[in-house]
C-alpha cells in the first residue's frame, strides 16, 4: 500500500443515474489497484447501490456491470460504510450486501478527516 495513502470516496446517486452511481466502483477499484486504501460511504440514494439485488440492475454504458464492481472492489480490500439514517428510511438496513457496514456521522467524520482525499459523487 502507498504509504499511508486513504481514499475516501462518498456516493449519493442511486440507480436513477447509473453513470453517477458507477463511476465511485471505478475509482475505488482503481485506487485500491494503486495501493491505496479506499473507504466507500453511501449516503441519501447511494445506499441503495449496496441493497442486496440492486447493483445487478445497474449498468452504465461504456462501463462494467455494477455488480462486477462492487465484487471487484470487495475482493480488493475496499470498505462499505453506509449512513444508518438513510438506509434506515428505506427500510432495507437488514438485506445490504455482505461487508457492507451502518454508520453514524461521526465515523464519516472519522474516516474524511483521517484521507488523504476525498471525492463525492
Amino acid at each position: 500500500m502507498a504509504e499511508h495513502e486513504k481514499l475516501v470516496i462518498v456516493a449519493t446517486h442511486g440507480p436513477e443515474d447509473p453513470e453517477r452511481a458507477t463511476i465511485p466502483f471505478v475509482m475505488g477499484c482503481a485506487a485500491l489497484a494503486s495501493d491505496v486504501a479506499v473507504v466507500m460511504g453511501f449516503q441519501a440514494d447511494g445506499v441503495r447501490l449496496v441493497h442486496q439485488g440492486e447493483a445487478e440492475t445497474i449498468q452504465a454504458p461504456e462501463f462494467p456491470p455494477l455488480v462486477k464492481l462492487l465484487n471487484d472492489f470487495r475482493e480488493l480490500g475496499g470498505s462499505l460504510l453506509v449512513c444508518a439514517p438513510c438506509v434506515k428510511s428505506r427500510g432495507f438496513a437488514e438485506s445490504l450486501v455482505p461487508g457492507a457496514e451502518i454508520v453514524a456521522a461521526a465515523r464519516f467524520v472519522a474516516e474524511v478527516t483521517s484521507a488523504t482525499n476525498a471525492l463525492v459523487y
